[in-house]
């Protein structure tokens, strides 16, 4: 088996000297993107409370979608006759799916932010029917309908989606799981890689590009057997997942015994992670693109990132923003940030207008590209401390 990937490519034009922070241009069918980046959360083909054309507007270059949400509503194959994700939800842009695995590991063991934390308390959720090697049986939560989803099925239903980057499907275990769970799992997990590979590569048009995910939890040394495997087959990228400990701390130290075993010439994505701290420690341990729900769940909690604010966000609900005349940042270039009052998003919050929630989510996706454009500028001048402490004032 050999994956050549004529249509994708990646180049690493600068590198900082002391870090392992880069610049990367990411080539796909539907463009290039210049990395580090920041891959906006589409889960059911709409970004929440933002259009397509908003989404350009405030400077995105890439989105993604999920595959378990869409491959029950509204299905593939209706996605593949009305032209592929791209046509179906206007965006021109590069796209990426996930491999629905994500959803196994949530459906099975309750929240997936607080798995992904540690903060979890081993709820199950029972639509979860089994995990076996063949692949995960579950409930859909529409009609309740038994669905198998294998390796197999996961690269037929992203290859009909239609995006650029598709994911490798895979377990991610949770935080509760002990190390011999975890080195079992990781070790389906590879098979199932070798398994989306053989099935990618018998219909591969060269339209698309497969990431392996590097699984393992807390434990280094099969975050290093993972990682390891990745680097030998032929994925496009390297995506880091599963269960990355209790503390940022614990994450770091995790990402960082990962990172010099895996593929050096690959993009490296870190998957569900988008903090604006967060990128900061990451883009230095070498991540290319992060992909996260923050911008836009924060903006339905009211809540705005906000370039030099302390803990990174405020909350426009709060009444101290009543009587703000001031618009949340006009450098961010949208109406959205410079045009409206502190104190006019606070009456549409009050007042539960869905305006609130698009301006805010509007605002939050630009801060975000705002954030990634600085990132990129700082690894090309060496500045990238001086522009954390920008960002994050202690």
């Amino acid at each position: 088996m050999t994956l050549t990937y004529p249509n994708f490519g990646f180049d690493i034009t600068h590198s900082d000297p002391s870090s392992k922070a880069r610049i990367g241009q990411l080539k796909t069918p539907h463009g290039t993107i210049e990395t580090p980046n920041y891959i906006f959360c589409g889960t059911k083909a709409s970004i929440k409370n933002v259009a397509p054309a908003q989404m350009h507007e405030a400077r995105t270059d890439i989105i993604l979608a999920n595959t378990y949400h869409l491959m029950l509503q509204p299905g593939a194959d209706l996605v593949e006759k009305m032209g592929g994700l791209h046509k179906f939800m206007q965006w021109d842009g590069p796209l990426l799916t996930d491999s629905g695995g994500f959803q196994v590991f949530s459906m099975g063991h309750g929240s997936p932010t607080d798995e992904i934390k540690g903060r979890a308390q081993g709820h199950v959720n029972k639509t979860l029917l089994k995990i076996t090697e063949e692949g995960a049986l579950f409930r859909s939560y529409i009609d309740g309908q038994k669905i198998l989803l294998t390796p197999e099925s996961s690269m037929e239903i992203q290859r009909k989606l239609g995006a650029d980057l598709l994911m490798q499907f895979d377990e991610c275990t949770s935080y509760n799981h002990d190390k011999e769970y975890t080195a079992k799992s990781m070790e389906m997990s590879m098979r199932w890689g070798d398994r989306c590979l053989s099935e990618f590569e018998r219909h591969d048009n060269g339209a698309q590009g497969l990431y392996g995910i590097v699984q393992g939890g807390v434990h280094e040394d099969l975050r290093r057997t993972s990682a390891e495997y990745t680097a030998d087959r032929d994925f496009f990228g390297t995506a880091l997942g599963g269960c990355l400990g209790g503390t940022d701390e614990e994450m770091r130290v995790i990402v960082e015994s990962s990172v010099p075993y895996i593929h050096p010439d690959r993009p490296v994505h870190f998957l569900g992670i988008g903090r604006i701290k967060d990128i900061f420690t990451f883009v230095r341990l070498g991540i290319d693109t992060f992909d996260c729900v923050i911008p836009t769940r924060l903006a339905r909690h009211g809540v705005a990132f906000l370039k030099g604010h302390p803990g990174e966000t405020i909350n426009l609900k709060n009444a101290r923003f009543k009587e703000d005349p001031e618009p949340l940042d006009p450098e961010n270039g949208i109406a959205a940030s410079a045009d409206f009052s502190k104190a006019y998003i606070h009456h549409l919050l009050k007042a539960r207008e869905l305006l609130g929630l698009q301006l805010l989510a509007h605002h939050n996706v630009a801060t975000i590209n705002r954030l990634m454009r600085e990132v990129r500028g700082a690894i090309k001048d060496g500045t990238l401390d001086v522009l954390e402490k920008e960002w994050l004032p202690e």
